[in-house]
C-alpha cells in the first residue's frame, strides 16, 4: 500500500480530537488538514491547513477530502450518526485509509457489538466495509482502546473522586483496560504509519489494566487525608438489562446509554472490557504503569483541595 502523507482530521476540536491532532503534528511525518463546520470557531496550529464544509452535505466534504490519503474522524456522540456522510465523501475523494470515531469498546465481541448504544458505530462498519470490498484500494482501520484513562479519571467517570463517594461496578474486582488520550494519538499516528499492517481490521491499544479498586487505592495513597464513603456497588448485568427494559418503553436517555457502557467496560470476559493483546508495540504505544496513575490522581486532588 502506498505510504500516506497527507491527512485530514474531523472533529479535531473535541477533548479526543485535540490530542490525535497534537500527536499528527508532532510526528512531522504528514501534512495535516483540519475539516471544521462553517459555525465553528475553533483555531488550529499555524502548520495545518484548515478547510470548511457542511459535514451533512457528501458533495461539500468531498471537496474537503480531496487530496488527502487519510481521513481521521474524532467527532462525538452528536456526529456518529452522520459518520456515514465521511464515508462516502471519502471514498468519492479517493481517500486510502478512513479511522472512524471508535475509540473505545471492543465492537467485535458479539455481546458488546450488539448493544443498542453502538448501533451508529456499527452502522458506520457496516459501510467501511461494503466500501472497501466495492473499492480495493479504500481501506479503513477500527480502533479499539477500552476506557480513557486521564479523561475518564479527570471526568469522574472510572471513580467518583470528586465526592469521594465511589460506584463500583460488579464489586470494583474486574480489571478493565484503558488507554490516556495522547496515546491514542500515538496509535493513530502508528497505524497511519503502517497502512498495510493495520488496514481493514480492528486494532486493540492499552496503557494498563486496572480495576477500580485499585484506582480507589491509588487515589487515598496520593491523598490520605480524604475521607471516602464506602462504595456503592452495582450490578452491570441488572444495568444491562434495566437499560434494555427502558429502551423498549422509549426511554432513550443519557444514563439509559450508559448502562450499556457500564457492562461493557466492568462487565464479564465476553464483552471484551479487558483486552488480552494488543497492537501496542507495532503501533508504538508504551503503556503507562501505577505511578502514572498516581500522577493522574496528584493533579486532580491536590488541585480540587
Amino acid at each position: 500500500m502506498a505510504v500516506i502523507k497527507n491527512v485530514a482530521v474531523v472533529g479535531a476540536s473535541g477533548a479526543l480530537g485535540m490530542p490525535v491532532l497534537n500527536a499528527l503534528i508532532k510526528s512531522g511525518l504528514f501534512n495535516v488538514t483540519v475539516v471544521k463546520r462553517p459555525s465553528s470557531s475553533a483555531s488550529f496550529p499555524d502548520s495545518v491547513t484548515v478547510r470548511t464544509a457542511d459535514l451533512t452535505s457528501v458533495d461539500a466534504v468531498t471537496a474537503a477530502f480531496e487530496g488527502q490519503d487519510a481521513v481521521v474522524s474524532t467527532v462525538g456522540t452528536a456526529g456518529l450518526a452522520a459518520q456515514n456522510v465521511l464515508v462516502d465523501a471519502a471514498v468519492a475523494a479517493n481517500v486510502k485509509r478512513f479511522l472512524p470515531s471508535d475509540f473505545g469498546s471492543d465492537m467485535a465481541k458479539p455481546k458488546t457489538g450488539a448493544m443498542p448504544v453502538f448501533k451508529f458505530k456499527i452502522a458506520t462498519h457496516k459501510a467501511l466495509r461494503e466500501a472497501a470490498a466495492a473499492k480495493p484500494d479504500f481501506t479503513y482501520t477500527l480502533v479499539c482502546n477500552a476506557a480513557f484513562l486521564d479523561y475518564g479519571i479527570e471526568k469522574n467517570m472510572l471513580l467518583n473522586w470528586k465526592e469521594r463517594k465511589p460506584k463500583f461496578f460488579d464489586g470494583g474486582k474486574n480489571p478493565f483496560s484503558a488507554t490516556t488520550l495522547a496515546s491514542v494519538g500515538q496509535a493513530v499516528v502508528g497505524i497511519l504509519s503502517h497502512p498495510e499492517e493495520t488496514k481493514n481490521r480492528f486494532v486493540y491499544v492499552k496503557d494498563i489494566d486496572i480495576s477500580q479498586n485499585q484506582l480507589l487505592e491509588i487515589a487515598k495513597k496520593v491523598d490520605p487525608s480524604q475521607t471516602w464513603d464506602e462504595p456503592i456497588l452495582l450490578d452491570t448485568a441488572a444495568l444491562e438489562k434495566s437499560s434494555y427494559e427502558s429502551l423498549a418503553k422509549g426511554q432513550v436517555t443519557q444514563p439509559v446509554m450508559m448502562g450499556f457502557l457500564f457492562r461493557a467496560l466492568f462487565g464479564p470476559s465476553e464483552y471484551g472490557g479487558r483486552f488480552t493483546e494488543t497492537d501496542n508495540e507495532l503501533l508504538g504505544v508504551k503503556g503507562k504503569t501505577e505511578a502514572d496513575v498516581e500522577a493522574i490522581f496528584e493533579k486532580l486532588l491536590h488541585g480540587s483541595k
